[in-house]
């Protein structure tokens, strides 16, 4: 999924849908990051750039560098729906 530029990340790739949670993966744009609402962090080396891993499960929406909300609405089995929008 590719994602405005002032997200501070390049596209998200989902790695894993699983046992509730959805793991995904995303260059880095910015010159920083942060998430508060799932875990993440942790560095993802990608063919010499940086980038990071989110796990999330259903549930409240993370904020992602204070720009993104990201929020797994449902899972089911190897299928989950994602809603992305503007921090805030």
């Amino acid at each position: 999924m590719t994602v405005p530029a002032a997200y501070g990340l390049g596209p998200i790739k989902v790695t894993a849908i699983a046992g509730g949670r959805v793991d995904m993966v995303a260059g880095l744009t910015g010159s920083g990051y942060s998430v508060s609402g799932c875990s993440g962090g942790g560095g993802v080396s990608s063919e010499g750039g940086g980038g990071v891993g989110l796990s999330c499960e259903e549930g409240p929406a993370a904020t992602v560098n204070d720009a993104m909300s990201l929020k797994v609405v449902d899972v089911r089995g190897s299928v989950a729906v994602l809603r992305i929008a503007p921090a805030g």
